[in-house]
């Protein structure tokens, strides 16, 4: 599970990553930089507007939780990956700057590259799927996610929520100028989809082993 150095969705990596390590799978994290210890957008651990609107209590509690796991305080560097050696792939998301770093990033989209060819479990939410639309196959110049039908955050969802806090937070909710929905492609919605996008993604990591 890639991440940046801050700001990502605190429920979107921790739910994941109570999921499957309660089910006994092995996560490993990555920055930019190896070492680096990441930390989720403080606002959705306080609140995004007047203290309301960010992770709920129980997410909020595995981000404690994990903030002391040494898979969590020990990653790897994106550029040192073996995409080999890994099952499966998540890609979290998150809409403050700091996301900027994993969204944009040309290493992070090389090695995305590499894993996606092995044709195994890939799973992305929110904005963590826009690292899959701007990642190309070598061979057809597309983006990888071309030709694929899938769930979507819906444009007026993330609109709203920009409207609605434009006027306190400026542009929290617009990472960049495009929306989610414009850039073709999302496995899951938003936060509240982290409970099943976790399950779904263990269920296809355990038929690929049972396999």
């Amino acid at each position: 599970m890639p991440l940046p150095d801050h700001d990502f969705d605190v429920t979107e990596v921790v739910v994941p990553w109570k999921v499957l390590s309660d089910a006994g799978h092995e996560i490993v994290f990555a920055t930019e930089q190896a070492g680096a210890l990441p930390a989720a957008d403080p606002r959705l651990l306080t609140g995004v507007l007047f203290g309301r609107f960010g992770a709920a209590d129980e997410p909020k509690a595995f981000y404690r939780e994990l903030t002391g796991a040494p898979e969590f305080r020990q990653p790897v560097a994106w550029k040192d990956l073996d995409v080999g050696e890994y099952d499966g792939l998540i890609l979290a998301g998150g809409h403050a700057p700091g996301m900027r770093q994993y969204l944009g990033s040309e290493v992070l989209r090389e090695q995305v590259r590499a894993f996606w060819q092995l044709g195994r479990p890939t799973g992305a939410i929110c904005h963590g799927v826009l690292v899959l639309a701007r990642t190309h196959d070598t061979g057809t110049g597309r983006s990888v996610l071309a030709g694929r039908r899938t769930t979507c955050l819906p444009k007026y969802m993330e609109r709203t929520a920009y409207l609605l806090t434009a006027w306190r937070l400026g542009r929290y909710y617009r990472t960049y100028p495009a929306y989610v929905e414009d850039e073709n492609y999302v496995s899951a919605r938003w936060p509240g989809d982290a409970y099943l996008f976790a399950k779904r993604f263990r269920a296809m990591l355990e038929a690929r082993e049972r396999g």
